[in-house]
């Protein structure tokens, strides 16, 4: 039996520290310098009388009955793509001795991270959470496998492994961190948020709110004089933003879109955006639709406002893919003739690598804009953009920063067309997608331009 025991915890769970090298290679030595020195010998045997001795103490304290440390993994209902996510691991030391704990939690293969693991010392009865932020860069099915806590004694002698099987699985959703981040922005009179503007509203919307008392600097216009005269002082109408309006992201899932940034693909950040879009807009009471395409017209769901509309744009655009065509923007002005029959904001994000990649396609855009009001999203090459900035020295480095400038400035050539021609642009980088996104629908809508 005691063998058996033996077998199974050596081959298993028992690892030996650095402290065992340390000590038995020190008592290894003084046996060699025994030899010439004849008086140490006795010195190495009561050594390794009295290593073997503490050996066997610290590996009963580790191996008897009464080590045990619960483990516990907190995981998020669902991760969000591109986020900063939370994990929380849960240990409970149930052991009457105080233990030296490493803790390595196995990771889905798709992080790549194998230097993952957490030192610290759990008192005898102490539970402590254990943090730490895992950010996912593709949408799909992640599996996180066992906890791995290597425990020792203040001895340090020997280690040992403890692993609870905690097997399960997660999904990675589109970011949903951000849609709630905006989507609170977008209800509050006044945002403190770092890159989104407060919109001064130049035009005027016609859905009525109530009748308030005049105050300074109201327009005239809107003087209700019927309620004037029975108040017998100045009463004004208030209106607020037209709703049910419809808002449309329009998503490019072909080659183009594939190029990565911070390890996600443009798709990725055009999805993230949409979502985000999405949220506020039904947040603001309008509704929200979306449609894909490539060499194909892919997922759509009609604009409306409903409460499950979210949830059935978030499930379709977790399962979106892409492909390995060209976008075929005659078969996108189709769709939206066939599939958008009413006047909506359409979010189109796409990217335009060339004056002449846009060019081609200007045409159906226009047609687009003609019937829609068309908002076309595209993207900097932030690698370009960076390089552009750099000091050149050498000939070479000259003429490499002359062809960057060259790359960023038909970007900005791009724009002035496209607004030349009525059509609204925005050029972002990557990162700042979702609020440059934003604040261009809150821009439009709060100008009454839909």
């Amino acid at each position: 039996m005691w063998k058996k025991i033996i077998r199974t915890l050596t081959l298993r769970n028992v690892y030996l520290g650095n402290r065992f090298f340390w000590l038995f290679g020190s008592i290894a030595a003084l046996f060699i310098i025994s030899f010439p020195f004849s008086l140490l010998f006795a010195v190495a045997k009561t050594a390794l009388v009295f290593a073997s001795a503490l050996l066997l103490v610290d590996f009963f304290l580790l191996f008897n009955k009464g080590v045990n440390v619960d483990c516990e993994r907190i995981l998020p209902r669902k991760l969000s793509l591109g986020d900063d996510n939370t994990v929380n691991l849960k240990l409970f030391n149930r052991y009457g001795l105080g233990l030296d704990i490493c803790i390595i939690d196995e990771l889905p293969v798709e992080f790549q991270k194998r230097d993952f693991q957490i030192v610290d010392f759990l008192k005898a009865g102490q539970q402590k959470t254990y943090p730490y932020t895992l950010r996912p860069v593709l949408r799909g099915e992640y599996t996180f496998y066992n906890v791995n806590l290597y425990v020792n004694s203040r001895l340090g002698l020997v280690q040992r492994r403890i692993t609870h099987r905690l097997k399960e699985s997660i999904l990675v959703y589109p970011s949903i961190m951000q849609m709630n981040r905006f989507s609170l922005m977008a209800v509050a009179k006044i945002s403190t948020m770092k890159g989104v503007k407060k919109v001064r509203k130049v035009g005027s919307s016609y859905e009525f709110a109530q009748i308030r008392n005049y105050v300074k600097g109201d327009d005239y216009r809107s003087i209700n004089w019927k309620a004037t005269s029975r108040k017998n002082s100045l009463m004004v109408n208030q209106y607020e933003d037209e709703r049910s309006q419809q808002i449309y992201s329009v998503i490019d899932k072909g080659r183009s879109m594939q190029m990565p940034f911070n390890g996600m693909s443009l798709l990725d950040y055009a999805i993230n955006s949409s979502l985000v879009i999405s949220g506020v807009s039904l947040k603001k009471h309008d509704k929200a639709g979306l449609m894909t395409f490539s060499d194909k017209v892919g997922s759509t769901v009609k604009a409306e406002s409903g409460p499950k509309q979210l949830n059935l744009i978030i499930e379709t655009l977790y399962k979106e893919n892409p492909r390995n065509f060209e976008a075929n923007y005659e078969l996108l002005y189709t769709a939206t003739k066939q599939f958008i029959r009413r006047r909506s904001l359409i979010f189109l994000y796409t990217n335009f690598e060339s004056f002449s990649a846009m060019q081609r396609v200007l045409p159906l855009l226009r047609r687009i804009n003609a019937s829609h009001l068309l908002v076309v999203v595209f993207f900097e090459n932030t690698e370009i953009v960076d390089y552009s900035h750099n000091e050149a020295h050498t000939t070479e480095e000259i003429y490499n920063k002359t062809i960057a400038s060259r790359f960023v400035e038909e970007k900005y050539r791009i724009v002035q067309e496209l607004r030349q021609y009525g059509i609204q642009a925005i050029l972002t980088r990557p990162e700042n997608l979702s609020v440059n996104s934003v604040n261009k629908y809150l821009e439009m809508k709060s100008r009454g331009m839909i």
